[in-house]
């Protein structure tokens, strides 16, 4: 028996962060506690945890400090607040249920804490690590996060330590606003007037990118930081030192042409991947797309069917979309060229997840009024808009 528990309650500086083991003393876990207190570490000095002096919790629970303690103010809150919380937390537990009585003497527990250095509140460090213990034990005991749930949550919400969100395809349709304007001014100025929607896409058109470089993805960064960023590269070689590239340069996509070598496109799939972006290939001029992708070895994450803008008086070749996803039910399909708001119910009722639009919004008189008008246009809500708590 092993069983896995994590929570974070309580707001910085004091703010407690418990990750925790319980299993039986003759198993891993067991072997583990043993360790822990005859391997000592400077600055991480397990201890026991009490609920008074000579009044250890049970099941036997040791605390491991996470922070370095480098002085005897950092010890204290260690060994005052945060020893007497878990512990409470630990016989709570018990004595609610959640950890059967008659095994609290073939159980331990092993919890990591967490102290902010800075951290100064007795009173907050004991009910945060109280909290956050308590919570752990009932998600280690319950199996929680199930992977139903941690599919589900993975790309919706965003690491509230690392401060940015990383932003994944998963709730389509989406609209792509390319950047295709060689004027760096001219694009910022665009991207700034572009309403906050968690169904928009910037695309560092293939324009911009052969003025400025992949490093202008770094500029749209600055202003979107959160933004879903793909690089229009429209790659026919190197496909994989390309992916890379941007990968490097923090965007979320690379643009590869399906007229490129099958080794090229597998290569730059591969790369895609390898560093966790998205692979979308273009399908500018190449007449068989669905020959294409069978030929491939690992499918891209988009495919875009796209008009040139040179030949944009032509019919939309949009037939091929369910022979498309007939290859995989997670591959998204983009269409651009010529996108405007009354097409848009068509070009979803044809299956696509991605309206690429240009001019009709980088060119409008009112940038920000005229993308509004195509995210209405999708139909779809904003994800989680009534979603306010912080736990599950």
């Amino acid at each position: 028996m092993m069983l896995i528990g994590e929570a974070l309650i309580g707001e910085a500086p004091e703010l407690a962060h418990i990750d925790l083991m319980i299993g039986e003393k003759e198993g891993p876990v067991g072997q583990a506690f043993a360790t822990g207190m005859t391997q000592l570490s400077a600055g991480h000095t397990p201890l026991l945890s009490v609920i008074r002096p000579n009044l250890p919790t049970k099941p036997s629970t040791l605390i491991v400090p996470k922070v370095t303690v480098k002085n005897m103010d950092q010890a204290s809150q260690v060994f005052g607040p945060a020893q007497a919380a878990v512990a409470k937390a630990v016989a709570d537990a018990v004595e609610e249920g959640l950890i059967p009585k008659e095994k609290a003497e073939e159980l331990v527990v092993i919890a990591s804490v967490f102290i902010h250095p800075d951290a100064q509140d007795y009173n907050r460090i004991y009910r945060y690590n109280y909290g956050a213990t308590k919570l752990a034990i009932k998600r280690a005991m319950n199996g929680f996060p199930s992977i139903n749930k941690v599919l589900e949550e993975k790309d919706r919400m965003a690491h509230a330590i690392m401060g940015f969100k990383v932003s994944r395809l998963w709730d389509p349709p989406y609209l792509q606003v390319a950047l295709d304007n060689p004027n760096i001014d001219v694009v910022t100025s665009i991207v700034k007037q572009l309403p906050k929607s968690d169904h928009l896409i910037l695309e560092a058109g293939t324009p911009l990118i052969k003025r400025y470089g992949v490093d202008v993805i770094t500029k749209l960064r600055e202003i979107k930081p959160d933004a879903f960023i793909v690089a229009d590269l429209k790659t026919l070689d190197t496909g994989n030192l390309e992916a890379r590239m941007v990968a490097d340069a923090t965007a979320d996509a690379i643009v590869i042409s399906a007229l490129a070598p099958i080794a090229t496109l597998n290569k730059a799939i591969s790369e895609a991947h390898k560093t966790g972006i998205y692979a979308v290939m273009d399908t500018l001029n190449q007449p068989d797309p669905v020959s294409v992708l069978k030929q491939l070895d690992e499918l891209p994450d988009v495919v875009e069917l796209h008009r040139a803008i040179d030949i944009e008086e032509t019919a939309h070749a949009w037939g091929s979309i369910d022979d498309m996803k007939a290859l995989s039910s997670k591959m998204l399909v983009a269409v651009a060229g010529g996108i405007r708001v009354d097409t848009i119910p068509d070009a979803l009722k044809a299956g696509a997840d991605i309206l690429v639009v240009g001019r009709a919004i980088t060119n409008a008189k009112d940038v920000r009024q005229a993308t509004e008008r195509f995210i209405e246009a999708l139909g779809k809500p904003e994800i989680d808009q009534f979603r306010v708590m912080t736990d599950f």
